[in-house]
């Protein structure tokens, strides 16, 4: 894996790349000329992520400005090192795939959260594995993590399998911990990775 760029850390003791390159993509930070195309990005995946990702930034984008304002709140929480939000693209036409989040849990262990996205185009292709596997790779050896941790609702079959397709390892279940606006339950399942258990 390609790592592209650098900026300082949480700590200011090194630099940590903005960001990096898998096989068929490119994976950077949000810069806020994206807004023009996050918006409509977001828009076109409403119902798409609407089930699993209801509380995520892009559902409440209407306007470009609403997009730049989301994007400004990934810049700021980059720079504050509490969170890394990428946006995943084709390296052969540039277009937008994926979006890979990294929440920062603890940075005294350190351990770190991982989340992801397909836009509803680009499902079904791998194009999520592959860059939840460079995000792995980007928290164990760029950020030092020594866990990642990933949470995903348990009817949730192509995202825990993306999760175990990453080597993370099943670590818990929570029953009927969340209720839908449809007024289904759902659970909870739990991941977790190592940095022997990536190592190995």
């Amino acid at each position: 894996m390609t790592i592209i760029g650098e900026q300082p850390d949480h700590s200011g003791s090194r630099d940590i790349a903005s960001g990096f390159e898998t096989a068929r993509l490119w994976l950077r930070r949000y810069r806020l000329e994206d807004a023009s195309w996050y918006a409509p990005m977001s828009m076109q995946n409403r119902d798409h992520l609407a089930r699993y990702e209801s509380g995520n930034a892009a559902m409440g984008i209407t306007t470009e400005a609403d997009a730049a304002a989301v994007i400004q709140g990934f810049i700021e929480s980059w720079n504050a090192r509490s969170a890394f939000f990428l946006g995943a693209f084709r390296k052969e036409s540039g277009v937008f795939v994926a979006q890979i989040y990294i929440g920062v849990v603890n940075w005294d262990l350190p351990e770190l959260e991982l989340g992801y996205f397909a836009a509803v185009a680009h499902t079904g292709q791998g194009f999520v594995t592959e860059a939840a596997q460079g995000a792995l790779h980007f928290c164990f050896r760029e950020l030092g993590a020594h866990r990642v941790r990933l949470e995903c609702d348990d009817t949730n079959i192509a995202s825990y399998r993306v999760a175990e397709r990453c080597g993370m390892i099943r670590e818990g279940h929570l029953r009927e911990n969340h209720r839908h606006a449809d007024g289904t339950l759902t659970g909870t399942l739990l991941y977790g990775l190592l940095s022997h258990e990536f190592d190995s």
